[in-house]
């Protein structure tokens, strides 16, 4: 689907919101997705992907806001990372940016 209806966005959300999963494009492929703060949902991607659970998963944001919510973002070096994480997602969000950060207790 190139080119999504509101119908399909909010059809999606709500599966989300109910714990679903849906597949959704992302710049360079098809992704598997899940509520990340939802550990059942998640156990779906791991069951449906027959994936390992100590292989980790992505997790899409759309606001720097929520990083705090998935990445442990305590375990960074503050005098290093905590600062360039900052200017990068201050240079390049919105946007496709990809961080490889410790995951926080939630997800």
């Amino acid at each position: 689907m190139s080119d999504p209806s509101d119908a399909h966005i909010l059809a999606a959300a709500r599966l989300l919101r109910d714990g679903g999963l849906v597949a959704f494009p992302t710049e360079t492929v098809y992704g598997l997705g899940a509520n990340a703060l939802d550990p059942l949902a998640v156990a779906g991607i791991f069951e449906l992907k027959g994936r390992p659970r100590f292989d980790p998963l992505i997790v899409h944001l759309d606001t720097a806001d929520l990083l705090p919510t998935v990445a442990d973002l305590t375990a960074i070096p503050t005098a290093i990372g905590g600062e360039l994480i900052e200017q990068l997602v201050e240079r390049f969000w919105p946007g496709p940016l990809t961080l490889v950060l410790p995951k926080a207790d939630a997800v």
